[in-house]
């Protein structure tokens, strides 16, 4: 599935191999500094490049790897927060969506847009995110279907370094999935936890300075060409 997005997307946007491999190389950048990623070896791109196929174009470390683990998300109320010591973290909104049968694989950009109408936001607005990177090319194309950037744009925000911890959007600080890596049914929770912890200034040599307001992208399932269902949480700083 994703070997075919990322042949789809390489031939309308004119992203190489190359540029799969440094999402990935990024993404191992960051899991090398987090303490929980499954994957904690930095790769180069030219590492990622030279490793076993899996399926053409993505090599092995640009996919994710299923593994064991747990997160754990605690709501309460703001004064309890305070009374506990704990900088505080609000849910500004909290979105699901699902695919339909011959629809147009649009539901990260409408679940997205749901999501931007709660909060009262914009993508603009956004200053860290984390998103379902079961491979290298659905960083990008994710990027895209949330509006963080134009469509077909994603290589862009790549190549100039915005998606890097100190640019202008960091993406998948923690490492994602494909280094921080993806138990399933924890992966959702696990990125609300990284963002609560960027939030809070306390993601040490991954902080994402000055990081106010996040974003989760979290998906599952496969209909047409796209997830069949997606959950977006936009979370911000107190």
């Amino acid at each position: 599935i994703y070997a075919d997005e990322a042949r789809r997307y390489m031939d309308r946007t004119g992203a190489t191999e190359r540029d799969l491999a440094t999402v990935a190389a990024k993404s191992y950048r960051n899991g090398s500094r987090n303490p929980i990623a499954q994957h904690r070896t930095e790769l180069s791109a030219d590492e990622v490049l030279a490793a076993r196929t899996i399926v053409a174009p993505l090599t092995r470390p640009m996919c994710s790897s299923i593994g064991d683990g747990a997160a754990a998300v605690v709501l309460t109320r703001p004064e309890l927060a305070r009374r506990r010591g704990q900088p505080g973290v609000r849910v500004l909104a909290s979105a699901v969506g699902a695919a339909s049968v011959g629809g147009a694989g649009d539901v990260v950009t409408r679940t997205a847009g749901t999501a931007y109408e709660q909060a009262g936001l914009g993508p603009s607005d956004i200053d860290v995110c984390e998103v379902h990177d079961a491979a290298a090319p659905a960083e990008l194309l994710i990027a895209e279907e949330l509006g963080l950037t134009a469509a077909g744009d994603g290589i862009s925000l790549l190549r100039g370094g915005a998606s890097a911890v100190g640019g202008r959007l960091p993406v998948n600080p923690s490492g994602g999935l494909i280094a921080r890596g993806h138990p399933v049914g924890a992966t959702g929770a696990a990125q609300l936890v990284e963002l609560a912890e960027q939030l809070r200034g306390r993601a040490a040599d991954r902080q994402v300075d000055g990081a106010r307001i996040a974003l989760a992208e979290n998906a599952g399932g496969s209909l047409g060409n796209g997830p069949a269902a997606c959950a977006v949480t936009i979370l911000a700083g107190a």
